[in-house]
Parts: structure tokens; C-alpha cells; sequence
């Protein structure tokens, strides 16, 4: 379906960027108040750049300060009286609703999947301790749809309710929607009033995208998390759905060097880094541990909002390698101390019956390229900053292949 949400998404590039950036200034000056956020975040930003110079926030900071300041770890921008509900995650870390009804910026996705006001949504993702339902919830209510709070689970029940309500939507997983309208048909039911869906929390792949099209629902995806809300999600264009997805406006997304703090440039994968505008949450610079990228191109659909590949694995690349972990943040530690490496690779493999590794680096075509000496130095700080020997070999620019890994383990399994 054509048309925006607002007119932020259509906004000249460098007003978003202005905008963008008063925001940022705003919601940093607030993220001070709270215990957490009250030292390391002193930067005068000029432009959003500066943004990269500010500390990582990782949800493993997140969860020892819970554990250690409960209930939230004193990163709540709000007090309790203010805060709509509480959830849980995996790790566990909680995390708190506002009081505002489309808390998690839902509302924009729901949009450009095709979902209007007087819609009835049928809402499959979970009510239970975990965010999903309400974010769905919360973005449709705020469009003026009506929701089926479905929730998981109870397969035929929940075809009784759609065959019974008539959805025009759907919310929830792929894997679920297929489940639902496999089971309709099963039980000889009519849910075809559903033609849209928007879909997140598990892979989409382009076999079930067609299937689920040849059944009559468009399905367009979004990504998000408990913590940040919506980041990103589809559009389409003349009747098809573009590649990649368009930046929340109420986000900020970096993409980064897993292991560091440092920006990428466009089109290389890297850790997804957000900074949600949400006042109950001020988190800046929160690690997803998602990996992606930025797309350079501006979109066809019509929205200036940079935009990123979506969801393209884990950055989580830890590796346990003769009983001691290795991590990216050491394989960016090595290329700190040798800026001649671009870009390395730590290939953890299995020889002898003994754990090997290798670090790949990438060096500028040149005298380094033949540079024993170099080598040498690298292997030494590669033993030193992780305490197990590794070899080292060069590659030429641009040999590693741009899938975000730093570690890669390539130990059989079993």
C-alpha cells in the first residue's frame, strides 16, 4: 500500500540529521540523570559522528548492574509511578514500558505493512513476561486497529478465533502464520480474511515469503528488540518489496567493527550499535549483538531514512580455545597496536588433536606485504593479548569476506 506514516520519514536527509541530533543532545543530557549513565557520557556533539566517541553499553553491563542495584541497576529514566509494566529477557535483564501507548515505536511498521485504522489484528506474539505482544499491541492500538490478543500457542483455538473475528492481519512469527493457516486448513476453516502480515523474531526466507504469498497475505518483516523497540523494518514499492530495511526515525543505528565501538563504512556487515529516544529506557550505545549493514542508496519507496541489509547473524563470536576464551574485542586490540592491519580474520581450527588458530590480516598492497618482521610483531601480540600462540599470515585488501566474523571457528563438531 503507497502513502507515509508521517512526514518525518520523507524529511530532507540533512534536517533529519539536525533533528536527529537536537534529540540526541536532549536524550543524552537526560540518560545523565540516571545513576547509570551519570559519568562516562561527556562529549560535546557537534554532529550525530560524535556520537561513536561515547562508551558501548552491553547488555552484560546491563544485567550486573540489576544484579547488583535492583530492581533496574538505576537505569530507568522514569520513576515506578510512570512505568506502564516490567519485563523479562534472556540473560534474565528487565526492562520497563512507559506510560505511552506506542511505546516501542510500533505504529511506523504496522503502517508500511499495509495496516489502517478499522483493521482488526489478529496478534500471535507472546503476552507472557516478554515484550513482543505488547509491542505489537501498543503500535496497532495506536494506528485505531482493533487486536485479537492471541498470544502463543492454542493452535486450533486460535483458527477458531480468526475463521470466527475475520483479522485482516497478522502479527507474529512466519513460522506461526504458517502453522495457523496449515492448521485451518487441517480443520476445514475459512482464514482468509487475512491478506497482511507483519512478521519478526525468526528467519524469513524468500521459499516462505512465496509460499505465504501464494496463500493470499503480503508479509512484510520488521526488527526489533526488548530493549530498543522497533529499529528497523520493510517497505515496498510499486508492489514489491524493497531490499533491506528503513531505519526507525526515533533510533539511531550504527553499524560496527564487532568487538569495538568504531563505525564501518556503508556496506560493510558490523555489529548493530541503537540509541533509542525513549525516556523510561535512556540506553545510549546499546551492543545488540546482531550483525548488518548499512545500505548507501536511499530507498525507492520514498523514505529518506537511511537503511540497513536487516538482520545478517550474530556478532557473539567468542570462542574457547584451549580452555581460555578469545574474543573480537582482543582481535580489535591487536589491530590497535598495527595500524598497517585493516582488517584481520582469527580462524580457530583443530590439528594434531590440539586447538590451532590463525589470524588472517589484511595489509595494504605493499612492502608490508612481505614484511616477516611485521608478522612476527603481530604473532607476539596476538600471543600476548589473548596468552595462547597463533600463527599469522597477510592477504591482500578486500580478501576477507564481508560477513562481520572476526572469530571464526571452524572446529568439526562431535
Amino acid at each position: 500500500m503507497s502513502g507515509h506514516f508521517d512526514a518525518a520519514e520523507t524529511r530532507d536527509p540533512e534536517v533529519r540529521a539536525a533533528e536527529q541530533l537536537v534529540a540526541l543532545r536532549a536524550h543524552i543530557a537526560h540518560a545523565k540523570t540516571t545513576p547509570y549513565c551519570a559519568s562516562g557520557l561527556d562529549v560535546d556533539l557537534t554532529d550525530l559522528a560524535d556520537l561513536a566517541k561515547l562508551p558501548v553499553t552491553r547488555k552484560s553491563d546491563l544485567m550486573a548492574r540489576q544484579q547488583a542495584d535492583p530492581p533496574l541497576g538505576g537505569v530507568a529514566g522514569a520513576p515506578m509511578g510512570e512505568i506502564a509494566r516490567l519485563f523479562l529477557s534472556p540473560g534474565p535483564l528487565y526492562e520497563p514500558q512507559g506510560d505511552t501507548l506506542d511505546h516501542w515505536r510500533f505504529a511506523r511498521a504496522l503502517f508500511a505493512a499495509g495496516f489502517r485504522a478499522g483493521d482488526v489484528v489478529h496478534n500471535s506474539f507472546s503476552y507472557h513476561l516478554t515484550p513482543g505482544g505488547w509491542m505489537f499491541d501498543g503500535g496497532a492500538w495506536a494506528l485505531g486497529c482493533t487486536v485479537i490478543p492471541a498470544g502463543v500457542g492454542n493452535t486450533e483455538q486460535q483458527v477458531e478465533a480468526i475463521a470466527q473475528l475475520r483479522p485482516a492481519g497478522f502479527a507474529g512469527t512466519p513460522d506461526f502464520l504458517k502453522v495457523l493457516l496449515d492448521k485451518a486448513a487441517e480443520m476445514d476453516r475459512d482464514v482468509q480474511s487475512i491478506t497482511k502480515a507483519l512478521v519478526s523474531g525468526a528467519a524469513l526466507p524468500p521459499s516462505l515469503r512465496a509460499e505465504l504469498g501464494e496463500r493470499g497475505v503480503a508479509v512484510l518483516q520488521c526488527y526489533a528488540t526488548a530493549d530498543a523497540g522497533l529499529i528497523a523494518y520493510e517497505t515496498t514499492a510499486e508492489g514489491a518489496v524493497v531490499p533491506g530495511m528503513v531505519i526507525d526515525e526515533d533510533v539511531l543505528v550504527e553499524i560496527v567493527r564487532p568487538g569495538t565501538g568504531h563505525p564501518v563504512p556503508p556496506g560493510e556487515v558490523g555489529e548493530v550499535i541503537v540509541t533509542p529516544f525513549a525516556r523510561d529506557w535512556p540506553l545510549v550505545r546499546l551492543a545488540t549483538g546482531d550483525l548488518s549493514a548499512l545500505i548507501a542508496e536511499p530507498s525507492p519507496c520514498g523514505r529518506t531514512g537511511p537503511r540497513i541489509k536487516g538482520w545478517m547473524g550474530r556478532a557473539d563470536q567468542a570462542a574457547k580455545v584451549k580452555g581460555m576464551f578469545v574474543r573480537p574485542e582482543q582481535v580489535a586490540e591487536v589491530l590497535r597496536r598495527h595500524p598497517a592491519v585493516t582488517r584481520a580474520r582469527l580462524t580457530v581450527g583443530r590439528a594434531d588433536q590440539q586447538d590451532t588458530m590463525t589470524l588472517a590480516c589484511e595489509v595494504a598492497t605493499g612492502e608490508t606485504e612481505g614484511d616477516v618482521g611485521l608478522m612476527t610483531q603481530i604473532a607476539d601480540t596476538l600471543a600476548a593479548v589473548t596468552k595462547l600462540k597463533g600463527m599469522v599470515e597477510f592477504v591482500p585488501e578486500g580478501a576477507l569476506p564481508n560477513d562481520g566474523k572476526v572469530i571464526d571457528d571452524v572446529r568439526p563438531v562431535g
